[in-house]
């Protein structure tokens, strides 16, 4: 297959006075949205995917940017023939504001001070992220989804389109991800930001232009990419293996494989991620609650939407029960709802690397959408 290359571009609303008002009723704006797109719009706009992605992806989903070391984050997913085939229909990936690949977050400028806004910048919600990206649908002039789809924070990003645009949606391709999270996520995300905020460079969020938190940010991508994996996966990538040496030093240097693993991840991280926008993310997934305010049956009650919701066995961070949690309330409502679970052993990570028994999934769920929907 050829190469694809593909641009970013961007959208900019909430121009004051008409500022977005988020979830905490702060006011933000202007915000620009980062999006990419692959495929053709067609005629009567009916054949659109929204792509979530998750806690550190972007709005590169697919394709090559030039001088680009790797293509998007799902490229095997999305193309010419793939599970989103490009050939049939038009993908949609922005960047979610908070973020720091092109949308507005705290790494950007507050028009305010003409600095970065850091700690400055309000608070953000799931809720915020889907409504900010409503604008950019809406700019498109897409009346209705054919999909949307995500995997993680894009899972649930997809699940919150779902029932609070649930007029827009034909259909929700939901991927490892789960409706709020539990005590144990709160708990790993909190060691995470604390990590960030031990590293006296972070200086409460002022090191723009400055020396970087990198060390806690290191230690942070460290922490969260062991919830990654499963036991079993990083067992069979690495067991006890040495790294670059005949037997242990009997020290505090990396005897192991999977120690020197951890720290290439954690330091390549500090260059392709701000710290801010970590702590950011990772707190609006903490406070994410789909049955906030009522309970998860009531949280469905309506939609007629149809779910496609896929786990995978070895996920332990976001386990197969939340999942099937949300379907049984789908269930309640008799809502039209296909549900697998993947034998793998990536761990969460699945979403990304499970290519093939995923694609299968994705595509005949998709096609048996788009018959009733696209003429």
């Amino acid at each position: 297959m050829p190469t694809q290359y593909v641009e970013t571009q961007y959208f900019t609303f909430g121009h004051p006075p008409n500022e977005l008002v988020l979830k905490s009723g702060i006011k933000l704006g202007p915000i620009t949205l980062a999006y990419e797109t692959y495929g053709q719009l067609n005629a009567d706009k009916s054949n659109a995917i929204l792509i979530f992605h998750a806690l550190t992806g972007d709005a590169n989903a697919a394709g090559w940017h030039k001088d680009a070391k790797a293509p998007g984050w799902w490229d095997e997913m999305i193309g010419p023939g793939r599970a989103f085939d490009t050939d049939k229909y038009f993908i949609i990936c922005a960047n979610c504001i908070g973020g720091c690949k092109g949308s507005t977050g705290p790494s950007s400028v507050n028009p305010a001070t003409g600095k970065p806004y850091g700690l400055s910048f309000p608070v953000i919600t799931i809720e915020d992220m889907v409504i900010s990206q409503k604008y950019l649908i809406d700019h498109l002039g897409i009346k209705k989804l054919l999909a949307a789809s995500g995997g993680s924070m894009g899972g649930l990003m997809a699940l919150e389109w779902s029932v609070r645009f649930p007029d827009t949606l034909e259909s929700a391709i939901l991927i490892a991800t789960n409706y709020k999270h539990t005590a144990q996520q709160i708990a790993l995300h909190e060691v995470a930001r604390q990590a960030i905020m031990s590293d006296p460079n972070w200086n409460k969020g002022d090191y723009y232009g400055k020396e970087l938190p990198a060390q806690g940010m290191s230690v942070s991508r460290m922490i969260a990419h062991i919830t990654y994996m499963s036991e079993r996966s990083m067992e069979e990538k690495f067991g006890r293996k040495l790294q670059d040496k005949e037997k242990v030093g009997y020290d505090f240097s990396h005897d192991f494989e999977v120690e020197s693993y951890l720290k290439y991840r954690g330091a390549s991280f500090v260059q392709r991620f701000d710290a801010n926008s970590y702590l950011y993310l990772s707190k609006a997934l903490d406070y994410f609650d789909l049955s906030e305010g009522t309970d998860l049956v009531g949280a469905f009650k309506n939609l007629k939407t149809k779910f496609l919701i896929v786990t995978f066995t070895s996920d332990w961070l976001y386990p197969s029960y939340q999942s099937k949690d949300i379907v049984k309330a789908m269930k309640a409502n008799d809502i039209d709802v296909s549900f697998i679970e993947i034998e793998t052993s990536y761990g969460h990570d699945s979403f990304l690397v499970e290519i093939e028994g995923q694609s299968k999934m994705v595509s005949h769920f998709l096609n048996n959408v788009a018959k009733k929907v696209i003429k």
